[in-house]
């Protein structure tokens, strides 16, 4: 007996390597090292909130549930919140009347999965408030995006500190560099 794989087993597959592949470009834009880093740790919230990790898997799992191609869109917001000013959280920053924020940039304006991450915010600030970064829950949500969609599991330090700037002005890159990010 032959079992043929069906294609949503394929396009899963598929899915998972290109977040691994995104993965990967997260660590090397990240300057990622194992332990400690810059005041980064695996532990870091496992005082102050620690069910933090776990209230971002299921926020993100809920949703992966409802819209598995959220799972590419998380990995991808993250890659770029760390691209302008590093992991700080700041491509959550709204535009205000008298700045347009890096949301808004041509490059970033096809990013989905903000109400992923404002649920799971809204429930951290339920158990725990002013606790858990932003910036942190973009990289929680992010990791755990890899796993669902059947990427490795893997650990990641916590503590980043929220950015305060979000500067259309800083996403101005090279054209073929804007090109290949605003492609899906």
């Amino acid at each position: 007996m032959v079992l043929k794989k069906s294609p949503l087993s394929f396009a899963k597959m598929a899915v998972a390597k290109f977040l691994t592949v995104l993965m990967l470009m997260e660590v090397i834009v990240s300057d990622y090292q194992f332990g400690a880093v810059d005041g980064l740790n695996m532990d870091y919230y496992q005082m102050t909130c620690p069910f933090a990790e776990m209230i971002v898997k299921y926020t993100v799992n809920r949703a992966l549930q409802n819209d598995p191609t959220l799972a590419a869109a998380l990995v991808r917001m993250h890659f770029h919140d760390c691209f302008i000013e590093g992991c700080d959280g700041s491509i959550l920053i709204d535009s205000t009347k008298d700045n347009t924020a890096e949301k808004d940039s041509p490059g970033n304006l096809s990013l989905r999965g903000y109400e992923v991450i404002d649920d799971a915010k809204e429930q951290l600030e339920q158990k725990c408030s002013g606790i858990v970064s932003c910036a942190d829950i973009v990289a929680m949500a992010a990791r755990d995006a890899v796993f669902w969609a059947g990427g490795p599991a893997y650990d990641i330090p916590k503590g980043r500190m929220d950015g305060r700037r979000s500067k259309i002005e800083d996403t101005n890159q090279p054209a073929f560099l804007l090109q290949f990010l605003t492609t899906d």
